[in-house]
This record gives structure tokens, C-alpha cells and sequence, in this order.
């Protein structure tokens, strides 16, 4: 598929995050025009924001997509609406958060939407799992993530043992 390739961050840390995520990537999987690369690892991490909250669970995926920025925030958003996501307190606990952290190549300042995601280089929940994508990327300004990585605040991040698969 032509397209291009996106990178969404997953997080959750509310009603059992880590089949959230699970559920999550299997929407993302069936979206129009877009297909899966690939799927990171999930890790543990202390929430941003106010403490008293559960941790959360955060992974990322590779996306190929013919869709555009902002179609793909619409379908983004969608999906958060169908975990049953509500928007009650910044940095708040959340049944599901996708985020579009990078676009191809694309700066974006638009009121919805900025990608790179913003917070991208202060988060190693989201760093560590791009780097197990492709250790190799780098943000459209050149920087590379694995050095991004290197500089990033330590957030307790764990990785997490793969979720068994049910037989078939």
C-alpha cells in the first residue's frame, strides 16, 4: 500500500489497560486505507500529571495510511470515543489515549493537531516504544529518536510481558 507511515502512541490506564490497548490496535488494524506495520512492546509507567492515579500502560504502532492528518484524528478520536474515553481532567486517568506523534515527514501547527506530537521528546513511554518500532527514526527536524531517548526523564518505565494469546 502507498500511503504514509504515521506512529500513534497508546495509553490507558484505566479498565484493564492493557487489553485497552490490545482492543485498540485491532481498531487501528481495521481502519480504511491503512494498514499495520507493526506493534511495540506495552510498558509500565507513572502517570504525567496528578499522582493519584493508577500507572499507565503505553505502547505505540506503525501505521501505513492513505488517510490525511486530521482524517486519521477523526478516526483516532472515534476509537478513544468507543473505549468510552471522557475528557474530564487534563493529564487525567483515561480508558484510552491515541496520539498522533508523528505524520511522514510532516510539521503540523493547526489547531487541532500538532505533530510532532509536542510532549514527544519529554516522554519515555513514548520514546522507548518508537525506538523498538525503528530504531532508526528520526522527527522531520532531523533529530534522531534514539538520542531523544538518551536526554528523555526517567518515568519508571517497565516493560511489560507479551499478553498470552488465547489458543484457536
Amino acid at each position: 500500500m502507498a500511503g504514509t507511515d504515521a506512529f500513534i502512541g497508546l495509553g490507558s490506564n484505566l479498565e484493564e489497560p492493557s487489553a485497552q490497548l490490545a482492543r485498540a490496535v485491532i481498531a487501528l488494524a481495521a481502519l480504511p486505507k491503512t494498514e499495520l506495520v507493526a506493534q511495540s512492546p506495552f510498558y509500565r509507567s507513572r502517570p504525567v500529571g496528578p499522582q493519584d492515579q493508577p500507572d499507565f500502560i503505553n505502547g505505540a504502532v506503525w501505521i501505513r495510511t492513505e488517510l490525511s492528518a486530521i482524517e486519521l484524528l477523526d478516526e483516532l478520536q472515534a476509537i478513544e470515543q468507543n473505549h468510552g474515553r471522557e475528557r474530564l481532567q487534563h493529564w487525567g486517568p483515561r480508558t484510552l489515549d491515541l496520539d498522533l506523534l508523528l505524520y511522514g515527514m510532516a510539521t503540523l501547527a493547526e489547531p487541532r493537531l500538532s505533530v510532532p506530537h509536542p510532549e514527544l521528546p519529554n516522554r519515555d513511554f513514548v520514546l522507548q516504544p518508537l525506538l523498538d518500532l525503528a530504531p532508526d527514526l528520526t522527527l522531520p527536524d532531523g533529530a534522531p529518536i534514539a538520542e531523544l531517548r538518551a536526554r528523555c526523564p526517567d518515568n519508571r518505565l517497565r516493560r511489560l510481558d507479551p499478553i498470552p494469546r488465547d489458543p484457536i
